[in-house]
């Protein structure tokens, strides 16, 4: 078979990962790019005679050197490995996606372009001639439904055919004479020189006259680079003199008028746009008055369903797990044995287990948010507040709201941020973000302490503590993420932020098949976390609260015990000052899940007295006002080693991660303080 290698390239929202999905299925990974810290998804199927080897590059708008994102991207399009480039586009917004396709042109990159969305198209009334937009174009365009794959197999096809005869798109775009003659002029000082011929010289120039840094950096390299500076130079103080801007805003202006020239001939619209359905859902949903109580909203039923919905599945799993311990103490006549494996194992490892349909819910419930568009208008909603309030925006609430999923990607996320500044403040608050990880442990306590006690009801749905509770954990999450951002803001990150500009994509129907690709890439790494890190810790749990021999298990005379009691007094002003929640708070830093483990271990269930375990050990230690406080300070407090490590790795040092770290423990500490002792003055004790 022929191996086809594809690139997946388009602006962000524009249906290119449904396509990606679409394509490969589960046959997908997801990994870094070599060399790089950004995350790249890579798949493979077959069709006809073909194996393809489809990579989904990052959502663009530009490539440009502002981001990691664009820099991996442009690198991946000039590799000689690549057969063919697929540019997803949004055929309801084609004016702006096409200033992409502009600089792949100039790339000269082997070109397909999916024309996507085009229901929303029609919808608004735009009358796109395909034929001669590929003519215009020189490139093939095909017209295709991400979601029901129609056109797939025309859009496989073209590739197959543009693999064996590759096309120069370079070669229909036109900047005008003027532009033309003038980075002749820069071409051909570049072509002097054979090493810088790996890529078109015209986008050589082009980037030289955008001051693109790596591109200068490797002409800086070229023995005729003093030549070619020059050359630039002459031709920016020309371009200035003649258009009275600067060189990039004329090749800006220039790549603006050529999809402008395509725009009038292959596109018919409308003399005055109608308001699409889009426009007016977001009149409310956008609403600056309405729009962080719609947020709140949502967040609070998401949960609610969350708890709603998972809770018979739970019950069977914890039923499932009592069955499984009662046979295994049954079966094993070494009570030492017995107790590693009841206690440790399945006490441990199914102490989290139990909540895997609440994180899986979760999960689906996000994906469908996200895919809907959504999550994009909540990041708006929080830029509405905390741009008033911290004077921090741009690109910083994407990660922060990626964060209520996990902190590694979410921290991963910042590299889209120009301002160094603003990206490592980003990475401070990303921590105070509940992630999914800290889910069980809110369900184990509200479980406990809050259940599903009804407060009041709104029409259909019955509003409880146990999902107002949890809400609450997130809302405290973002509350003090805006004061901490707020210090930080006028002590350690002084300056001003860049300008937040956000796309907010066209609402839309889920992909069932989408949705549920996202749903179980997440819960495979929550169930690969289980079977590594949370069994591992639950065995190095369960050894140390058995020694030394002799002492009875998980008492305050074993080895977990006595770090406990060592370490117990510091939390005893926050309501939890027993050993059994100091180690769990350790044991925490390893994966938020391990807090939940800690007190399974150590409240394992026995055989044949059902009424003990986790539940049982988590009531008579804490009391609802206690477990409230517990719980903020496992939401605020420092995140596991596994996001510390990816602050590290951004930062390249220790030093932004022993701040981070330092910030959370205080702020959590403080928080949590308050919590428990003003809850106590005001008679919840």
């Amino acid at each position: 078979m022929t191996e086809l290698i594809v690139g997946l390239a388009g602006n962000p929202n524009v249906g290119k990962t449904t396509v990606f999905n679409q394509l490969t299925g589960m046959r997908q990974h997801v990994g870094n790019w070599p060399g790089k810290t950004v995350e790249r998804a890579e798949g493979h199927f077959k069709h006809g005679s073909y194996e393809y080897d489809v990579v989904d590059l990052p959502g663009n708008y530009a490539l440009s050197a502002h981001s990691m994102e664009e820099i991996v991207s442009r690198d991946f399009i000039v590799d000689d490995d690549s057969d063919v480039i697929i540019n997803v586009v949004d055929a309801a917004n084609l004016e702006r996606n096409l200033y992409l396709t502009t600089q792949m042109m100039e790339l000269g990159a082997n070109l397909v372009m999916a024309l996507n969305m085009n229901d929303f198209a029609k919808k608004k009334e735009h009358i796109i001639d395909i034929k001669l937009m590929s003519e215009l174009l020189g490139f093939p365009v095909v017209e295709v439904n991400a979601k029901t794959k129609d056109g797939f197999e025309e859009l496989l096809t073209t590739v197959e055919k543009a693999a064996k005869n590759p096309v120069d798109s370079s070669a229909k775009l036109s900047y005008g004479d003027e532009i033309k003659g003038h980075l002749s002029e820069i071409q051909e000082e570049i072509e002097k020189d054979n090493n810088l011929l790996d890529v078109p010289s015209v986008w050589t120039a082009v980037k030289l006259l955008e001051k693109d840094s790596i591109v200068i950096d490797k002409v800086q390299q070229s023995n005729n680079s003093s030549k070619i500076m020059i050359a630039v130079d002459k031709v920016a103080s020309h371009l200035h003199d003649v258009y009275k801007e600067g060189a990039e805003e004329v090749i800006a202006n220039a790549r603006y008028a050529f999809i402008g020239g395509l725009m009038a001939e292959a596109v018919k619209r409308p003399s005055v746009e109608k308001p699409t359905m889009t426009d007016k859902i977001d009149n409310i949903v956008t609403n600056r008055v309405l729009a962080p109580f719609i947020f709140l909203a949502m967040i609070f039923l998401l949960f609610h369903l969350t708890f709603t919905i998972s809770a018979p599945f739970c019950d069977m799993i914890d039923m499932g797990f009592a069955m499984l311990i009662e046979y295994a103490g049954s079966v094993i006549a070494d009570p030492t044995l017995a107790s590693f494996v009841c206690d440790g194992l399945i006490g441990g490892v199914g102490g989290v287990l139990v909540f895997l349909p609440q994180i899986i819910i979760m999960f689906l419930l996000l994906s469908i948010l996200e895919d809907s568009g959504y999550l994009a208008r909540a990041a708006f909603t929080l830029d509405i507040i905390m741009h008033k309030v911290v004077g921090l925006h741009g690109k910083a609430f994407i990660p922060m709201i990626l964060g209520f999923g996990c902190g590694v990607p979410a921290i991963m996320a910042t590299r889209t941020m120009e301002n160094e500044s603003d990206r490592i403040l980003a990475m401070m608050l990303i921590p105070f973000m509940s992630c999914s990880a800290r889910l069980p442990i809110y369900a184990m306590f509200t479980a406990v302490f809050f259940a599903e006690i009804p407060l009041f009801a709104i029409g259909p749905f019955v509003v409880t503590q146990q999902a107002v509770v949890t809400t609450s954990m997130y809302i405290i999450g973002i509350i003090v993420a805006l004061i901490v951002a707020a210090i930080l803001k006028r002590t350690l990150f002084k300056g001003m932020s860049a300008p937040f500009v956000m796309e907010l994509p066209t609402y839309k129907i889920p992909s069932v098949k989408g949705v549920l690709l996202h749903t179980w890439e997440k819960t495979k790494g929550f169930l690969r976390k289980a079977g590594t890190i949370i069994l591992g810790s639950t065995i190095v749990i369960w050894i140390l609260s058995t020694l030394p021999f002799g002492v009875e298990y998980g008492s305050a005379d074993s080895i977990l015990g006595m770090i406990g009691s060592f370490i117990a007094p510091i939390f005893a002003p926050l309501g939890f000052g027993f050993w059994q929640a100091g180690i769990a708070i350790i044991t925490g830093l390893v994966a938020k899940e391990v807090v939940v483990s800690t007190f399974g271990t150590l409240g394992g269930v026995d055989a044949e007295e059902d009424e003990e375990g986790m539940n049982a050990i988590v009531q008579d230690l804490f009391t609802p006002l206690s477990s409230f406080a517990f719980m903020v300070f496992t939401l605020l407090y420092i995140p596991c080693f596994a996001a510390i490590g990816a602050i590290k790795q951004e930062t390249n040092g220790f030093k932004w991660p022993l701040v981070m770290s330092a910030i959370t423990l205080v702020t959590a500490y403080i928080v949590s303080f308050l919590v428990y002792n003003v809850g106590l003055l005001a008679g919840f004790g």
